[in-house]
C-alpha cells in the first residue's frame, strides 16, 4: 500500500504580492504628485521650492561670470560649496543627486525648480525603489507565512 502526503503548498504568485500591496497603499499606475507624497511620507522627507527655512540639501542653479549656466547640489543651504563635488554643469546629473538625497535621511530638501525635468526623474527613480523595497517585504513576509515560489 502506497501512502501519498498531499501536503498543499502556498504558492507566491504576483496576484497575491500585487493585493498586498494594494492594500498597503502602493499603486502601480501613479501620478508624479502622488508618488512625490508617497516616498515623502515614507523617506520622511519635504520638497519645497521656498527657500524660507535651513534646508538639509540644497540644488538650485547659478550663473558663472562670463555667463553659463551650472547647478550646485549640496548639503545645507549652499554656504559651504566643494566646486570639485557641487557643481554641476549638466542638469541631467541632478536626478542622481535628488534621489540619494531624498532616501539620505535628509529631512528638508530645497529645489529652485520642482518642474525640471531632474525632479521627475528622481521622483519616478525613487518611487520605483519604494515598490521594489515594499514587493520585497511583502515576499518575505509570505515566505515567513509557510508560502514558497513555484518550482519549476
Amino acid at each position: 500500500m502506497i501512502k501519498y502526503n498531499m501536503e498543499t503548498k502556498k504558492i507566491i504568485t504576483e496576484d497575491i504580492i500585487d493585493k498586498r500591496l494594494e492594500a498597503r497603499g502602493v499603486k502601480f499606475d501613479i501620478e508624479h504628485d502622488e508618488a512625490l507624497e508617497a516616498i515623502q511620507e515614507f523617506y520622511e522627507f519635504e520638497l519645497t521650492d521656498s527657500y524660507s527655512r535651513n534646508p538639509d540639501y540644497s540644488i538650485y542653479a547659478e550663473t558663472t561670470a562670463d555667463g553659463y549656466e551650472v547647478w550646485v547640489a549640496t548639503s545645507g543651504d549652499g554656504r559651504n560649496i566643494c566646486v570639485g563635488e557641487d557643481i554641476h554643469y549638466y542638469e541631467h546629473d541632478l536626478s542622481y543627486k535628488l534621489a540619494e538625497a531624498m532616501t539620505d535621511y535628509n529631512e528638508l530638501i530645497y529645489v529652485d525648480d520642482l518642474e525640471a525635468d531632474f525632479v521627475e526623474d528622481a521622483v519616478t527613480s525613487v518611487y520605483d525603489e519604494y515598490v521594489n523595497d515594499m514587493k520585497q517585504e511583502v515576499e518575505d513576509e509570505l515566505i515567513e507565512e509557510g508560502y514558497e515560489y513555484e518550482k519549476e
